[in-house]
């Protein structure tokens, strides 16, 4: 168990002693350290309870765990605050616990979910965009940290593979090579195996026949037609919908490998499509759906709405089926098949009216049973001037340009600090990847997920302050700092009773690590992480600074240091790694 958590269970108990419910016990870390290094305000709560002076009842607290031999001081301040300090060697004693415990003293869940994270929504003819990094970054994280925490993860691509803007390209596609075999109706295959079309084409082509469509209603009846067709198993249209499936994966799986973002599953609207007629004709039957003027929709409203809800449309008069069909039947199949406890949807707050549509029909259908969902939403990043980030031509910036935007920067930054001059080529183009990528990352991961926040590639990359590369310099230091102890067969030791104030600090900072994992967690909130992994960086810099390590001349001294040093080194990598940022071998 951790520090806090046994700190609050010896406030629980004075509490308890006292006469009053053990719940106004909980413990946090001090917002006075110069009045204690944690704190207890459930008296001032508790009075409220139970009708008597919180001064009093602090102190009634206060008199039944100060002999408690973890302690070094309790005080009572202002009207109820209590403060506690622990002695050195009770720190040393947890640290040292921590340090020999593979999780670093961060408890598995006591009731592991099947928990299924939505993230990244890549689409079919579409490279990846700026608007595509939070979701995949933000979503990896927490597929990491709900599998850090014990639970049974799958992180799902949700690949945009079925909707109109198929329709869109197939009838794009005719366009230009009507003579293909996929557009003859008589023709039974087999259809060719190469693509006949590339994700260059698919792009130049998109842009082209969606703005067609939005302005001629004939174009888009055609495409409306071409969907239907496709949803309706014609074969030459899946055949030419499965190469663009192909070329469309195969780029977009190169920028989240550069991302260091993997997945579980490459799951689609189209790994549903066997579901969408027999869940429409179901929700027909049982009245959860209707017909209007020859669509089907489900009447989601509430009472209690402080704002007009639409109905969700399932399927168009053409008979063709919308997304909003293909994400109820996503969580038909979710619950149904994969057993989900709870499923995660990170996706732009912009989004948040049609996951209300969504859930909705999926409760009123009867298929979500005991399944949460739950629709993690996030801003947006912006450039300077506050607006969407965008090329300079007005366009949206590819994730593959962002990339290369970021690695580029690195690379100067490592040529202005002198660093890396003497690798080889190879060595630095790796290094600048890795600073640009953490760059990148801790940038946006830093910042509250709900709000919106500035691209600044200049402050992102900088190598002092709070940034990813400044992380990592400091988990390379500790790298180093253990390599040159071990080279004069130095090693690691138990851990002694601090002695100077920032090894202090340092030890106390570590150990909240368990309860920032668990806050980061259950409130989906990345930035946790991040700030707690430049807290420790920077407690590490103090200490590194007042406490010689390696010139230490005391060798139990010295083997606790770099116990300490082993520890931080851990402690960041874990981090880090939460946040999708690699530790570079050197730098």
């Amino acid at each position: 168990m951790s520090l806090l958590f046994d700190l609050t269970r010896l406030m629980e108990s004075g509490f308890e002693a006292a006469g009053i419910d053990p719940a106004f016990g909980a413990v946090s870390v001090s917002d006075r350290p110069d009045l204690g290094q944690f704190q207890c305000n459930g008296g001032l709560a508790a009075a409220r309870t139970v009708g008597r002076n919180p001064r009093q009842i602090a102190q009634q607290v206060t008199d039944k765990i100060e002999s408690d031999p973890r302690l070094a001081e309790v005080s009572i301040a202002g009207p109820g605050f209590i403060n506690l300090s622990i002695t050195d060697q009770a720190l040393a004693d947890y640290l040292e616990d921590a340090a020999l415990d593979t999780r670093l003293g961060v408890a598995p869940a006591e009731n592991p979910l099947r928990v299924v994270v939505d993230y990244a929504g890549p689409n079919v003819a579409k490279a990846m965009h700026v608007g595509h990094l939070r979701s995949t970054i933000i979503g990896d994280t927490l597929k990491r940290l709900f599998r850090l925490s014990g639970h049974q993860v799958l992180g799902d691509a949700h690949f945009g593979d079925w909707g109109l803007q198929m329709g869109m390209l197939i009838i794009a596609t005719r366009r230009r090579h009507p003579d293909l075999p996929h557009f003859d109706q008589s023709y039974s295959g087999p259809y060719p195996d190469s693509p006949p079309i590339s994700l260059t084409d698919l792009q130049e082509w998109y842009p082209q026949i969606a703005q067609e469509v939005e302005g001629d209603e004939q174009v888009a009846n055609l495409a409306r037609k071409a969907t239907t067709d496709l949803q309706s198993g014609r074969p030459g249209y899946v055949a030419l919908w499965e190469h663009f499936v192909e070329v469309s994966r195969h780029s977009q799986q190169q920028d989240f490998s550069d991302l260091g973002v993997e997945f579980d599953l490459w799951y689609g609207e189209s790994t549903v499509a066997h579901l969408l007629r027999p869940l429409v004709d179901d929700f027909l039957a049982r009245g959860v759906a209707v017909r209007s003027e020859g669509a089907v929709l489900v009447e989601v409203a509430q009472p209690d709405d402080k704002a007009e809800i639409a109905p969700l449309v399932l399927e168009t008069s053409l008979g063709a089926f919308l997304y909003g069909t293909t994400d109820v039947a996503t969580i038909q199949m979710r619950v149904e098949e994969m057993e989900a406890d709870l499923v995660v949807y990170v996706v732009d707050a912009r989004q948040s009216y049609h996951f209300q549509q969504v859930f909705r029909a999926a409760e009123l259908g009867g298929l979500v049973g005991g399944t949460a969902l739950e629709h993690v939403r996030f801003g947006t990043m912006n450039a300077a001037d506050g607006t969407p980030f965008r090329t300079r031509e007005g366009g949206v910036l590819r994730l593959r340009d962002l990339i290369e935007m970021v690695t580029e920067a690195a690379a100067a930054r490592l040529d202005e600090s002198d660093l890396a001059a003497d690798y080889s080529p190879e060595e630095r183009a790796v290094i600048s990847r890795q600073i640009g990528i953490a760059a990148l990352k801790f940038g946006d991961l830093i910042n509250n997920r709900a709000s919106d926040y500035l691209f600044d590639l200049r402050r992102f990359t900088a190598l002092e302050g709070k940034t990813g590369p400044y992380l990592q310099m400091a988990a390379v230091r500790t790298g180093s700092i253990l390599e040159r102890a071990a080279r004069k067969e130095w090693g690691p030791g138990p851990v002694q009773a601090p002695d100077h104030e920032a090894e202090r600090r340092l030890m106390l900072r570590i150990l909240q690590l368990p309860e920032v994992i668990e806050r980061a967690l259950e409130l989906r909130a990345p930035n946790h992480l991040a700030e707690f992994a430049y807290a420790v960086a920077g407690d590490f810099s103090r200490f590194y600074e007042s406490c010689h390590i390696l010139s230490e001349p005391d060798p139990t001294r010295r083997a606790s240091w770099l116990r300490l040093v082993e520890t931080v080194r851990r402690v960041l990598a874990l981090l880090l790694d939460l946040l999708g940022i690699e530790i570079p071998a050197r730098m």
